[in-house]
């Protein structure tokens, strides 16, 4: 099924690990979402305006930008289908990933590779991702994550090498909001807790709190907590570590406290999701 921009969703939230096929369409208001956003164009092209530089991504090109940078697109021509990856912050924290690659994109550079393959292979492999993702299959949805993660790795292996396009721009001041999301992101696996997140962003913990579930409809604790359990489910899903040792490496201090948050957020406990995983391989 096609996609296409809802203008009725709400700014910064959260589209999640994805790979999907988009239909073109002039955006009437931009997107904004904290995660790195992959556009793969295999036919066509579309024009987005990006803060406030015009992009063009011409047949066969990716972009990848910082999607809490406001994008939208202003004009495309042809309307054959593209696709669009998004990466949650805190997933692509973890795949030791390039520093000087991050520190652009989150200076507000804009990375644009040409496709490392010829466009049929590389137009199946994003395909493949789609159904892949679709199928909510934790252990698929990991699989994607490995296979992202390598191909995002060989774009910055072949930029490397090679004069390719970085478009630079003034990356806009961050609200208050959107610092702590990113200071969550960047800490979640270490001791820290919400005055810890407040103290970060020079705030008291209370307005901390409040702004912040204004935005997201989350308390920070909530959010703080939801952070560590997804990256519990992907540790369970790609190694046989003990829960016990992957439950204080995501950040948690007490194993009664993991096990309840485990079971509020995942419905079940992790010796159970872990077994589930097991039986869908």
């Amino acid at each position: 099924m096609l996609k296409h921009f809802d203008e009725k969703r709400e700014d910064l939230a959260p589209y999640g690990l994805t790979c999907e096929v988009w239909r073109p369409n002039v955006m009437r208001r931009a997107d904004r979402h904290n995660e790195i956003e992959i556009n793969y164009l295999p036919e066509g092209s579309i024009t987005y305006l990006i803060h406030d530089k015009k992009i063009h991504v011409e047949k066969g090109s990716f972009v990848v930008f910082w999607a809490l940078l406001p994008h939208q697109i202003v004009d495309y021509e042809g309307d054959a289908p593209y696709f669009v990856i998004t990466i949650p912050f805190g997933l692509i924290s973890q795949w030791n990933m390039s520093k000087s690659f991050l520190d652009l994109l989150f200076k507000g550079r804009i990375q644009m590779f040409e496709t490392v393959q010829n466009l049929q292979i590389t137009t199946a492999l994003f395909k493949q991702w789609v159904l892949d993702l679709e199928s909510k299959l934790p252990y698929l949805n990991e699989v994607c994550a490995l296979e992202i993660q390598a191909y995002l790795k060989r774009l910055m292996f072949q930029k490397s090498n090679n004069d390719e396009i970085e478009l630079k721009m003034e990356l806009p001041s961050m609200n208050l909001v959107e610092q702590m999301a990113i200071f969550i992101a960047q800490n979640f696996t270490k001791p820290i807790k919400v005055t810890d997140v407040s103290r970060a962003v020079g705030i008291h913990s209370d307005y901390a709190n409040a702004i912040f579930k204004k935005a997201f409809d989350v308390s920070l604790s909530h959010y703080l907590i939801q952070q560590r359990v997804l990256y519990v489910q992907r540790k369970l899903t790609i190694t046989m570590d003990p829960i016990t040792s992957i439950a204080y490496e995501a950040g948690f201090n007490s194993i009664s406290r993991f096990n309840a948050s485990f079971l509020k957020f995942v419905g079940m406990t992790p010796r159970e999701y872990r077994k589930l995983i097991q039986t869908d391989r």
